[in-house]
Parts: C-alpha cells; structure tokens; sequence
C-alpha cells in the first residue's frame, strides 16, 4: 500500500504538507502519525501505511515544514544532529495548528486520534493538552515530555516507554503520570526508538507489544 501527498492548510494560514494512507473500504476511523526528528521520512511513511492496513485513515503531517520544508532524513550522524537542531526551532503553537490541521483532514472517517514517536511522542502530549479535535492519543517515547508537563492532556493518553531510554531517565519517566494520573503507563525492557524497524535501536518484541497496546487503546476510544 502506497499514500499520496495533500496539501494542508493551518488556522493561521500556514501551508504545508502531508502523508496520507488510505484503507481498502471503510475507514474504522482517523489517526495522525506524529514523526520523529527525522520528519515524515520512509519509516513514518511506513507507520502510515501499517494504520491504513489496519483500517485507518492515516496521515504523517510534515510538521517541520516551518522550519525546513520536506524534511525527509535518514538516521546518520548528520541526520541526527540536524533534526536536534531543527527540533529546537519549532514552536508549539505552532505546531499544535498544523497537528489540528492533519486531524481536520482524516475527520471524514469519524473520530482521530493520534499516535506520535520521540519528538512526536512529546507533541502527541503537547496537542493532547492544548489542541481540539482529537478523541485521544499516545505517545511512544516522548523524551521530551518531562519539560511540558503542564497543561495535562484533556483526552485519554497512554505512553510506551524503554526503561533504558539513554535520554530520559526512569524518574522522569514517571512524572507524565503523576501529574496526570488517568494517563496509562506501559514499560518495555529496551531503550529509545524501540519501534524503529530502520535502526539498530530496534527492539521486535517491545514494537510488538506496544503496537498491540496502542490499537486496543485506540479501538476503545475511536470506535
């Protein structure tokens, strides 16, 4: 299964793109994929699709577009170092208009929620908080979480996280659910970007399990 690209426009006018995958027949209902730091890039692409498979209405909104159009990366030294650089332009308010935006786009297929990966994980939390028209959200190891506890998401949340992140530690970890006890917590034995079939940060069993999670979670709040 391949998506297509649409055009996207923001409350603020702001134009950008995104990713849109499309099931066979009836879509069960709407979800915006939320990239890493390395944009809407062939994993995330991917994710899309597996959601479109599942009967999804997907879309990866290219959410970087105001600072760098098209971010597509890979996963070298460069890469990284890059996307932390770009990460640290975004403005959430920003942000938060085109995730909107993408919601708005896949709204046809009934209610959407949102599943976001490292930086996205931590923009799934953002937008669960602050943003409008989502049912509910998760976040796979949003790193960043812990630095934008408040305001608390407004809407079911549940959180994958490796225990041996190298860039959170687990007392961090453990805040998002203090200040917002309904959020739903899961561990997994492994570290960052265990869902990341394209780097060596892999981890099958954990990707597995978690994606189980997040589509029971999903089914129970987009049905």
């Amino acid at each position: 299964m391949s998506g297509e690209r649409m055009r996207l426009t923001a409350a603020d006018g702001f134009e950008f793109d995104g990713y849109v995958a499309r099931p066979q027949g009836k879509s069960r209902a709407g979800v915006v994929i939320l990239p890493e730091i390395f944009g809407v890039n062939s994993h995330m692409r991917s994710v899309a699709d597996r959601y479109a498979e599942w009967g999804y209405l997907a879309i990866a909104p290219s959410v970087f577009d105001r600072v760098e159009p098209g971010l597509d990366l890979g996963y070298g030294d460069d890469d990284v170092r890059k996307g932390q650089a770009l990460m640290k332009l975004i403005d959430w308010d920003g942000a938060v208009l085109d995730i909107e935006a993408a919601g708005r786009a896949v709204a046809e297929a009934g209610k959407v929620g949102i599943v976001g990966f490292c930086w996205g994980g931590t923009a799934a939390w953002v937008t669960a908080a602050r943003g409008k028209g989502f049912a509910c959200a998760v976040s796979y190891y949003g790193n960043a979480i812990p630095t934008v506890l408040e305001p608390t998401p407004r809407i079911p949340m549940m959180l994958h996280w490796g225990e041996r992140d190298h860039l959170v530690s687990k007392e961090k970890m453990l805040e998002p659910a203090r200040v917002a006890p309904a959020t739903i917590v899961h561990f997994y034995a492994t570290g960052h970007g265990f869902n990341c079939d394209q780097r060596d940060l892999y981890h099958a069993e954990s990707a597995a399990l978690a994606q189980q999670r997040t589509l029971a979670f999903l089914d129970e709040h987009l049905a």
